[in-house]
């Protein structure tokens, strides 16, 4: 009788390696061994020839509750299981419901453990008006990390935090031991920009960007950043769409401090003078997709190593909030779960970037980034067995067409993709078979950084 569950033979793609002819064994949902050559008989054993066998995506921007009576947990995590994405990170910015306190992130947990399919982990956010207070009990409430922003898309749902509450806040954060992440537009800059798009009348495709020009992003770079060297805190900027940004976040490293970047999906594929000018309001983003020339630059920095994580900033507007013939009026992001892991490879291979890039930005990075990479993020013995399977069988991609998504358009729609997510395993067991979602509501489990960190740092 084999010691094993499941085994897994292919090219294993690790964050600092391809082992061609290698393999993964699985027993009791973790991975139990890791190696090349001949694979161990196991109650389940799939040779899979040509694939690809990585380890499970960590997609660390998802906004599942954006919009009220849409999307939720359960079409969020049926689209991650279909991308290949084992764990989201969820965003604080629910509809109606700030996650700001404890209370807030517990009755979180508990709705979106009935629904979700995989894994999830969970940011905080505080309150303007309570300030930094609530920080702790977040932290001991599970939190793995906190979203701020230097932006004000909504007083309320989506609040600005001004200088001096942002290094409150992460001098509470550096305590803890977590992360801090920020929105990076500066306010003031947006709001005198926007107001000069609309005094001269453009309300097409070109109204985003020229409302948010790069000039923006980098001034709030330097402030999120210069806050973080002051308080002593992990400083991350949760999407950056410009080269230049990651050579701030660089120079800052350089000083000796912590200054991480995350690119979105979208801004290693989307430009703006074919796509935004095709897509119109189904590509508005915040901050908005940049010309190819930046969409270049970008893949450049993740080939020089300055990109820290990928994500998507997942998000399913209803059309009726991303076609309005005003640009400006349209609703901020894109879905994109169930197309970042085949968009990366796609890119990747385009343009001779190693794939070990894949195992490294969507896996590994991500779960030290969250603290829950005692359980997470790679093909490594004792890890929880989250684990993709690809095979190069080239498709064109379609929304509506795969079932797997709670809305029927994507900004990808139309393209194809070299290499196909042909199955799913968290922590073992196949969550997805290439063509179905198996996994039922309730099968993911909350992720928390372990509670010895969080005693720790209080202590």
């Amino acid at each position: 009788m084999s010691d094993f569950d499941l085994v897994l033979a292919g090219t294993l793609v690790l964050p600092d390696r391809l082992v061609p002819g290698g393999f993964v064994a699985v027993r009791d949902g973790r991975i139990a061994m890791v190696g090349q050559g001949v694979p161990p008989a196991a109650r389940e054993r799939h040779d899979l020839g040509q694939a690809l066998i990585l380890p499970g995506a960590i997609d660390a921007q998802v906004h599942s509750l954006s919009q009220k009576g849409a999307e939720d947990f359960i079409w969020s995590t049926r689209s991650a299981a279909a991308g290949g994405v084992t764990t989201i990170v969820d965003m604080p910015y629910d509809d109606g419901n700030l996650i700001c306190s404890a209370e807030a992130l517990q009755s979180k947990v508990a709705h979106a453990g009935t629904q979700a399919r995989v894994d999830f982990a969970l940011h905080g956010t505080v309150n303007p008006e309570e300030g930094a207070a609530r920080i702790p009990e977040m932290v001991a409430a599970g939190a793995c990390a906190f979203k701020f922003s230097t932006f004000g898309t909504h007083p309320v749902r989506f609040p600005r935090i001004p200088p001096q509450l942002l290094l409150e806040c992460f001098t509470a954060i550096a305590r803890e031991g977590l992360a801090a992440g920020v929105h990076n537009e500066n306010h003031e800059a947006v709001e005198t920009y926007m107001a000069k798009v609309k005094a001269a009348g453009i309300t097409d495709w070109r109204a985003h960007g020229l409302s948010r020009p790069p000039i923006t992003e980098l001034l709030a770079m330097h402030e999120i950043y210069e806050i973080g060297a002051m308080a002593g805190c992990d400083a991350h900027v949760v999407h950056c769409s410009l080269s230049r940004g990651y050579d701030i976040a660089a120079a800052y490293r350089a000083q000796g401090f912590t200054a991480t970047v995350e690119c979105c999906i979208h801004y290693l594929v989307l430009d703006e003078e074919h796509d935004v000018r095709r897509l119109g309001g189904k590509a508005k983003i915040n901050p908005p997709v940049r010309p190819r020339a930046e969409v270049e630059g970008l893949w450049r920095q993740v080939a020089a190593g300055n990109v820290w994580l990928v994500s998507t900033d997942h998000v399913s507007w209803t059309a009726d909030r991303k076609t309005d013939p005003d640009m400006l009026a349209n609703a901020s992001g894109v879905p994109g779960l169930e197309a970042m892991v085949p968009l990366f490879v796609k890119g990747a291979l385009e343009r001779g970037v190693p794939l070990t890039s894949a195992a490294r930005l969507m896996s590994a990075n991500p779960a030290r980034h969250f603290r829950i990479d005692d359980r997470k993020g790679n093909l490594a013995a004792g890890l929880d067995a989250d684990i993709i399977v690809m095979t190069p069988e080239p498709y064109v991609y379609e929304a509506a067409a795969s079932g797997h998504n709670v809305v029927d358009w994507s900004p990808y729609d139309g393209m194809t993709m070299p290499w196909r997510v042909a199955a799913t395993y968290l922590r073992g067991k196949q969550v997805y078979d290439g063509r179905a979602v198996l996994a039922e509501p309730g099968n993911g489990r909350f992720i928390r950084p372990p509670l010895t960190r969080a005693i720790a740092s209080t202590a």
